[in-house]
């Protein structure tokens, strides 16, 4: 991923560490340099950004430069003698840096470690006895070769940690974080362990990680009976309740209820919980064991559950983390798995994929809501939810809200003049284009699940601090989780430097390869024709031609929700016909235009029969989130003329915008998803013939039909593009400088493909009409291969007959889904049985291959259940008909 500013920073620190010069020799007063300045980085995790350092030499000369606000610092040293002593203040101590002759040519950083390894270095223990040393110069006699003999010890301490050997703290190029920007993964070191001198050696203390907001960490423990981390206290048999859990008052939840309450909505909207005919409770479930068995009853699980805030100094780029640690955790077998949330899901978004299978594990779950979280601003209301789900207005909330608009007041009340009750989501309007930090959250997240398990089981020792025990080097971390979750999994194992993350098991994973330059993919013996577009090019695509594609000839044995997009549908056809972007004479030919243009741009005949229900449910809602998140647009933008509020759903006022009512901000922290439409809140089309309508009933005013606002669909994706879709002319003006925003927003999102060779496999449903494979998952596995070469432990599997959508399949409003499809969960939990086995005994992972399942069949809506002749087994030794090859640039994926 692209970071200009830490680019700039890195560019600033290299060029300073070729202004460091010096004469060879040994160490000692009578050394001089000949040098010009010496240069470096002051960081405490953070930079140490505007302090003073102060330099002085074995002759008690001193000075002094400024850092700036990466931290970067230069100081004169001609004609200063050897070794020198550096000090600076920062807002967590006091740190030194000792510097000889043997560093010449190196850069100098000041920070924590440097702190610790002066200390060992001069035999002194103590902060305080540190500065004396300093100030009454008692560092002159120290050697080169003392202070390597330190820093060895101290890298020595850290391999212990990591399992792998980190470059020096003292003279590492890296890139402190800032108030508003990250560090690279040199700086997590910083702060993921305090390492303290003890003796001749180090020891490694718990620290709270870097950006965890220390007031807000708060822990609770579940007693696996009335309340429990898996089912919110609901069970197998709660959970498959068609009825949600009742408030006790409506109007204002508990923190209790409202968690019970997300747990069992998000639950139920990854993984098909429907019927039991679908799988749920037989196949997978909070009863069903790890080796497949009815054994574990209504499936609670006991243990421990930690939350805090990691945040920006502003609180503007939030983000939730969360660690589950059951009571069946091993300490001498520890194992992390991560649970990031789909879609723009809260912090429970991942719980009945990845965190149900670590759970029973016995592992630690660390889950994390990317910054792209369900938080919702009410503007009219002004209220906001916090970090637990209740609401209050964003006043009292300040920094704590979960989201609030970056509004000014004046700002906030013209707004909501022009356009009243609108709704502000996170993940649109944050400003913050969340999508680029989803791998950095998801080491974060791993970060503080080490955290949370040293606080548990560590012992406090006389110093009051609580040495490290679990740690990565001695712990099994798989980087897991699906679709969104599953692309932050992968983006997190391509940044992980530390040795964080052991393996990898992504589901259906939104991944956006940034070059798939001389990259092809066949299936079967047909090439595909586009392959690898970044997530908003497909979808405004999609969005432009689904609505029309639903009616085609193709649907004669009836489409699953179909029904949803009829109203505008045919008249979407004629809007295209009009605009020239479809020739057919009749509605029909019109249809099966639209269908074919689809199947040109990436999606298959695999997919015809879901266009409908996914235009219905997610296209546009999708369109409108991304266009506004990659511009780092604000909700006051109306960015092509969407906005977001309630809208009323009978009578004569039929989708005009209404005030929200209380209740649904008081429980949306439970039932929203954070991409409206979501609990009665739904994309409206403000430039409708008319005024504000939902998007779905409105008037075009270029087309003067209900075409399901085909203007706004036209204008997204020209800013997505940066050409006019209509007339084929490049954008000018207003409409290019968002188009821009929004281009440099994708850049920053991309993927590089480079695992490092970390074992990985990836599931994705050939019929993902969501996500389409050959934009993401085919497409990431080729350009993975071409970055990795002959180093490369990436499997892809690939299921017939499965999907994006699990919870589609058993829904009674999508009939046809159930006797067509079979659940991907099923072998996302093989996924990640397959990665578990392979970390822990060595056992192959099998090649990469296409499973072929069997629908259930029988009368949509009325499938008979679901057996494990549906879902066969991924094969050890797949046969040559379904084995997936890479070869010489291509992808070659069996028919």
């Amino acid at each position: 991923m692209t970071y200009p500013l830490r680019q700039s920073a890195l560019a600033l620190a290299l060029g300073g560490a070729l202004l460091l010069t010096a004469c060879g020799g040994g160490s000692g007063g009578g050394n001089h340099s000949s040098t010009a300045t010496l240069s470096g980085f002051a960081a405490e995790g953070l930079a140490i950004a505007n302090q003073t350092v102060t330099l002085k030499d074995a002759t008690g000369t001193t000075r002094q430069a400024i850092t700036d606000a990466n931290g970067n610092f230069s100081i004169d040293i001609t004609g200063l003698s050897y070794p020198f002593m550096l000090q600076v203040t920062g807002s967590k101590g006091i740190w030194h840096a000792l510097v000889t002759a043997e560093d010449a040519g190196k850069p100098t950083n000041i920070n924590n470690a440097t702190n610790s390894v002066a200390l060992l270095a001069l035999g002194i223990s103590s902060g305080s006895a540190l500065q004396t040393a300093f100030t009454e110069g008692s560092f002159r006699n120290v050697s080169g070769t003392a202070i390597a003999n330190a820093d060895g010890k101290l890298l020595d301490a850290l391999e212990a940690e990591l399992g792998k050997r980190p470059e020096s703290l003292r003279s590492a190029r890296f890139t402190p974080g800032t108030a508003d920007t990250d560090g690279d993964e040199t700086d997590r070191l910083l702060t993921l362990a305090d390492v303290q001198p003890s003796g001749s050696s180090f020891v490694t203390y718990n620290a709270l990680p870097e950006r965890v907001w220390a007031d807000t960490y708060t822990t609770h423990t579940y007693d696996g009976n009335t309340d429990d981390l898996l089912t919110g206290g609901l069970g197998k048999s709660g959970l498959g309740s068609a009825t949600a859990p009742l408030y006790t008052n409506p109007a204002a939840p508990t923190a209790a209820e409202l968690r019970r309450n997300a747990i069992y909505n998000n639950y139920r909207a990854l993984v098909d919980a429907n019927k039991n005919t679908g799988g749920y409770g037989t196949l997978f479930g909070p009863n069903i064991d790890i080796h497949g068995n009815d054994t574990l009853g209504e499936g609670k699980i006991s243990g421990l559950e930690a939350i805090a805030y990691a945040s920006d100094m502003s609180g503007k780029r939030k983000v939730t983390l969360m660690v589950q640690v059951p009571d069946s955790f091993d300490t001498a077998n520890p194992c992390i798995i991560t649970a990031t949330s789909s879609g723009s899901r809260g912090v429970y978004g991942a719980i009945g994929t990845a965190g149900e299978w670590g759970l029973k594990h016995g592992c630690a779950v660390a889950y994390t809501d990317k910054g792209s979280g369900n938080g919702m601003h009410d503007l009219t209301a002004d209220t906001v939810t916090l970090i637990d789900g209740t609401v209050v207005t964003s006043t009292a909330a300040g920094k704590r809200s979960l989201f609030a608009a970056n509004l000014s007041k004046s700002a906030l009340d013209a707004f909501n003049q022009a356009f009243p009750n609108r709704i502000a989501y996170k993940h649109a309007h944050s400003q913050q284009n969340p999508e680029k930090d989803w791998g950095r959250n998801t080491l974060d997240a791993i970060s503080f699940a080490f955290y949370v398990l040293n606080e548990k089981y560590g012992t406090t020792e006389a110093n009051g601090k609580k040495r490290r025990t679990i740690r990565p080097a001695n712990t099994l971390v798989i980087a897991s989780s699906v679709s969104n979750g599953g692309g932050a999994a992968l983006l997190a194992a391509e940044q992980d430097k530390l040795g964080l993350i052991d393996g990898i098991a992504a589901g259906e994973p939104q991944i956006q390869p940034k070059d798939v330059s001389g990259l092809s993919i066949k299936q079967g013996s047909n090439t595909v024709t586009a392959i690898g577009k970044p997530l908003l090019d497909y979808f405004t695509y999609a969005n432009l031609y689904q609505p029309c594609a639903a009616l085609s000839s193709s649907m004669a044995n009836g489409s699953p929700g179909v029904a949803f997009v009829a109203a505008y549908g045919t008249n979407r056809c004629s809007a295209l016909k009009v605009k020239g972007l479809l020739s057919g004479s009749t509605l029909q030919e019109q249809a099966d235009e639209a269908m074919q243009k689809l199947h040109t741009y990436g999606w298959g005949s695999e997919h015809d029969l879901y266009h409908a229900s996914h235009h219905a449910f997610a296209t546009t809602a999708i369109v409108v989130t991304y266009l506004n998140a990659y511009g780092r647009f604000s909700v006051a933008d109306n960015i092509c003329g969407f906005s977001l509020a309630t809208t009323v759903a009978a009578g004569t006022d039929l989708g005009k915008v209404t005030a929200t009512n209380p209740l649904v901000q008081a429980g949306i922290f439970a039932s929203g998803n954070g991409v409206p439409p979501t609990g009665g809140i739904n994309l409206v089309y403000n430039d409708a013939s008319g005024g504000p309508l939902r998007d779905v009933l409105a008037i075009s005013p270029s087309t003067s039909l209900a075409d399901g606002a085909l203007d706004g669909a036209l204008c997204a994706r020209a800013l997505a593009t940066g050409v006019d879709p209509v007339s084929g002319a490049k954008l000018t003006g207003t409409q290019l400088a968002q188009s821009e925003r929004i281009k440099q927003g994708i850049t920053e999102v991309q993927a590089s493909g480079a695992l490092g060779g970390k074992p990985t496999i990836i599931v994705s449903g050939r019929s993902d009409t969501l996500i389409p494979v050959n934009h993401a998952s085919r497409a990431y596995f080729g350009v993975s291969q071409k970055a990795d070469g002959n180093k490369s432990q990436l499997r892809y599997y690939e299921v017939t007959n499965a999907q994006h959508f699990d919870t589609f399949i058993d829904n009674a409003l999508l009939a046809g889904y159930d006797s067509r499809l079979v659940p991907l969960h099923v072998y996302f939990n093989r996924a990640l049985d397959l990665m578990y086995a392979h970390l822990k005994t060595g056992s192959a992972l099998p090649p990469s291959q296409v499973i072929r399942t069997t629908p259930r069949g029988g009368a949509p809506g009325a499938a008979p259940a679901l057996t494990g002749s549906n879902v066969p087994p991924i094969a050890t030794s797949p046969a040559a008909a379904d084995t997936i090859i890479y070869n010489n640039g291509t992808v070659n994926v069996p028919e």
